[in-house]
């Protein structure tokens, strides 16, 4: 078998596939259905420093090869996590990972402290693609000043790797990484959904209650590939990919995009046990072509 084991940071995986926050829960629930001590990391859903009621239903939509969403960050808040949940999966034997959001630098930054008091969670993905409710409902991942300034408030709080997860609704992504990486991320991983909308034409009207959502599925994956691509080449710390990853072939693309690690999001929704057959299906694709490790394929192109 060949090595399937990276390095994001000091976060070590016994193998590049991860979960994508959202789309797995808390693990746990799909603990009867794949082995979560064979996948390399499970991010879990997002949290917040306060509870979150979320948006109105209808909150999801299939569309042709994905699905929108709008659930808006529904959670009970990171004290609850760090009593209840905590408790349930700090002995999964897996990097087990906080998805952090967040409506000001400040909270952001109090919400990543709390998970940092929590010895078994080795890393935080922080997710700047949320309003920024202090400059008019802007998403702080959409400019470099508003991503710097979560980055820089979260590093001086939080000590474990940190992972930025970048919006792909911006005109340079780029730019944004490397602000990133000059404020001390440990890694970033992309794309976030892109913004999407599905109208009823019997009703006359969108879809998703607040008439917007997040389009993720095989349908953005050649704009994901692009931006892992871009991004490998304008920063030095580790790219997760994701994005309509669903194979092992999607997943050995972006590791010759240069992403050192993927995640799979909305492919869980159809084979909950999908993450387990990448994994098979990227080590066999190894071998077949005689390749000791995945190492030897990340940035190749």
């Amino acid at each position: 078998m060949a090595r399937l084991n990276v390095r994001i940071g000091r976060l070590e995986l016994k193998n590049p596939v991860m979960t994508a926050s959202g789309t797995f829960g808390y693990g746990l629930e799909f603990a009867d259905f794949v082995p979560l001590d064979q996948i390399g990391g499970i991010i879990v859903k997002g949290t917040t420093l306060h509870a979150r009621e979320g948006n109105d239903y209808p909150r999801m939509a299939e569309t042709a090869q994905g699905m929108l969403n709008c659930v808006g960050l529904q959670n009970k808040g990171v004290d609850y996590f760090a009593t209840h949940i905590y408790p349930q999966i700090k002995d999964i034997d897996t990097n087990m990972i906080v998805n952090v959001s967040g409506s000001s630098p400040e909270d952001y930054a109090e919400c990543a402290a709390c998970i940092d008091a929590l010895e078994k969670i080795p890393a935080i993905e922080l997710n700047i693609s949320c309003p920024n409710v202090k400059h008019g409902g802007m998403a702080f991942g959409t400019t470099p000043e508003g991503a710097a300034s979560v980055v820089r408030a979260v590093r001086e709080r939080y000590h474990k790797t940190l992972i930025v997860k970048l919006s792909p609704n911006v005109t340079n992504i780029a730019d944004i990484a490397r602000v990133c990486e000059a404020e001390g991320a440990d890694s970033v991983s992309l794309i976030n959904t892109l913004m999407g909308m599905a109208i009823d034409v019997e009703k006359r009207r969108p879809v998703l209650s607040i008439g917007t959502g997040g389009l993720s599925g095989p349908a953005v994956k050649p704009v994901a590939l692009r931006m892992v691509w871009q991004v490998a080449h304008a920063v030095k710390i580790p790219v997760i990919g994701l994005g309509g990853i669903s194979t092992a072939t999607d997943a050995i693309e972006f590791f010759m995009a240069g992403a050192t690690a993927i995640e799979i999001g909305t492919a869980n929704f159809l084979d909950p046990a999908v993450t387990v057959k990448v994994r098979d299906g990227i080590n066999s694709w190894l071998d077949a072509h005689g390749c000791a490790s995945v190492q030897e394929i990340i940035g190749c192109i």
